[in-house]
């Protein structure tokens, strides 16, 4: 190392807690809208079958939001700082939206105002959240990345405990879990409007401890704070029209398969994204070989064409891990509403109870997952490096998810989640562990923000897909999800085993 630069300073745990205490609350949200966004629809209205194209919104938002605001934050510099600005923003329209959405039933098209609120909902959330990821890496040296991210995921697995066993604690308390007119119960309704304030109180706790790095303290630790572009533009203009040429084609072929075959309308959305984004390619290749390089989309393009060799291993991990994820937040309310509690009426007292019992569900998961994060992970990681844990972890949580097709009892259910909060913890920090000590800390935002894409693509493909295949299989049958679940985290366990190549060999037990 130069001897004239400085290393970032170390952070104790009150630093560690400042930097992810964010997360907290922004996890809240995410876990009211998981566990109960599925619930409200039904209680509105909505069949099984239009879960997924209501659900759609929300990884949609997230495919266009988090690259542009990683691009965004990794060039903003103002009095605020470098990623605050989109904190505070994302916190802002979050909480007006988590307040709006109990009250869809007095708009004069509540189901549409519902899915509305989940849109703005989810692309705040994404606002506040992707900087946050970047955000440990600018915070901290690369020796701290495993402890920072092994924070932030305690924090989101705290977030996601409190936002989850709300609604049952309500009820506990007293609280109506049945609306009498047959609308949104008072849990939820109160539920929400608790997560809204406490989402917006922790994202100003963050804003307000801490203080980010100015260009010149980040220049002093060796790291640029603006990244040459001019790379990924060369490789992008040298890429020929054909490439686009392909994802306009599959796209129209996927449109016109829904036509042929009677595939569900929401294959539409596939076929309209894969043309879009080949027309959005061509747009940017045609930018790169006029030599526009000063342009948000040909930086976007470039990169994502550009990515490392250990984010696009990751990338097939990631693709995989939460496509089961997203199979989970949408399927287990009607399973256990219907397999276990025995009941499809959302107006009955076995329906909205077995709904409850899913927010205890998702709080046992999340609640493993804080505690792993901090007590398991570094053990195994230290025994077995941060690949061999990730194949550990997402196989414990398959086995989660095949218990779901067997087991009957509501209680034994709980098991079940153990594992697969093991491997929520491990999703939400190995990865991010890795990709920030293996990449370029002046593009974090935006590599941080494309490798979300292999979150959101997979969800939408489930939204879209997973309904269809669900149709033709097994149709009034959610249970069979959890099939589907299982073999992805299977699937990505071993696809895990192909990042180790791609790790600097000192950086594998890191």
């Amino acid at each position: 190392m130069d001897a004239t630069l400085r290393e970032k300073p170390r952070q104790g745990f009150a630093g560690l807690w400042n930097i992810s205490f964010g997360f907290f609350g922004i996890q809240i949200g995410f876990a009211l809208q998981n566990a109960n966004m599925s619930r409200v629809f039904q209680t509105l209205g909505a069949s099984m079958d239009d879960l997924p194209a209501l659900w759609v919104a929300a990884p949609l938002t997230g495919l266009i939001v988090q690259p542009i605001i990683g691009h965004l934050s990794d060039k903003t510099w103002n009095r605020l700082g470098r990623r605050r600005p989109y904190f505070m923003t994302g916190a802002i329209f979050a909480a007006l939206s988590l307040f709006l959405m109990p009250l869809s039933p007095t708009f004069g098209a509540p189901l549409l105002f519902a899915a509305a609120m989940l849109w703005v909902l989810d692309a705040s959330l994404n606002v506040s959240m992707e900087p946050f990821r970047a955000f440990v890496g600018d915070m901290l040296n690369t020796d701290q990345h495993s402890a920072g991210y092994a924070v932030q995921t305690a924090f989101i697995g705290a977030g996601a405990v409190v936002g989850s066993i709300f609604p049952y604690f309500l009820e506990q308390i007293g609280v109506a879990n049945v609306a009498p007119d047959g609308g949104i119960p008072d849990t939820v309704k109160y539920s929400f409007w608790f997560g809204a304030f406490a989402l917006f109180t922790a994202v100003m706790w963050t804003i307000v401890t801490t203080k980010e790095f100015s260009p010149e303290e980040m220049a002093a630790f060796g790291e640029e704070a603006e990244a040459d572009t001019s790379q990924p533009i060369r490789a992008l203009a040298a890429k020929s029209y054909r490439d686009a040429g392909f994802w306009v084609v599959l796209g129209a072929i996927v449109a016109l398969a829904v036509q042929w075959l009677d595939l569900q309308k929401e294959m539409y959305l596939l076929g309209g994204l894969l043309v879009v984004y080949g027309l959005l390619s061509a747009i940017a290749i045609s930018m790169a070989k006029k030599g526009q390089s000063a342009n948000m989309l040909s930086s976007i393009v470039g990169d994502f064409a550009g990515m490392p060799d250990v984010m696009k291993r990751l990338a097939l991990v990631q693709f995989f891990s939460w496509s089961a994820l997203f199979i989970m937040w949408i399927n287990t309310t009607p399973v256990v509403t219907q397999y276990v509690f025995g009941s499809t009426d959302t107006a009955s007292v076995a329906y909205n109870e077995g709904a409850n019992w899913v927010n205890v569900l998702f709080t046992v998961y999340n609640g493993v997952a804080a505690v792993a994060a901090l007590a398991l992970l570094p053990v195994l990681s230290r025994k077995f490096g941060q690949v061999m844990t990730h194949s550990i972890c997402l196989t414990l949580g398959a086995i989660g998810f095949l218990m779901f097709f067997f087991v009957r009892d509501a209680s034994t259910l709980l098991l079940a989640e153990v594992g697969i909060g093991i491997a929520w913890a491990s999703i939400l920090a190995m990865p991010y562990a890795i990709l920030a000590s293996n990449l370029p800390q002046a593009k974090l935002g935006i590599y941080m923000g494309l490798f979300n894409v292999f979150i959101v693509v997979p969800q939408l493909l489930v939204a879209t897909v997973m309904g269809q295949l669900m149709l033709w299989l097994f149709p009034g049958e959610p249970v069979w999800t959890m099939l589907f679940a299982a073999a992805s985290w299977l699937i990505a366990a071993l696809a895990m085993q192909r990042v180790k190549a791609a790790i600097p060999q000192e950086n594998i037990h890191a």
